[in-house]
């Protein structure tokens, strides 16, 4: 199964979207927009879980598809 992450830059001005916790894929201004690509990319590669993170680093919700 695949993980998607959905994590903020250091000063959270952004969302980077990572693909089994390695380098980011995607960067995007607004954690929305990131949550939308991760959904996205684990629909497509479906077994998946999207991991979202919040502001500080721990994860708020976990999804799969």
């Amino acid at each position: 199964m695949k993980e998607y992450s959905v994590v903020p830059n250091r000063d959270v001005t952004g969302w980077y979207v990572k693909i089994e916790d390695v380098a980011p894929t995607d960067y995007h201004s607004t954690r929305d927009e990131a949550v939308m690509e991760a959904e996205s990319m684990a629909k497509d590669n479906a077994p998946s879980k999207v991991i979202i993170y919040d502001a500080h680093q721990e994860i708020e919700e976990q999804r799969q598809f």
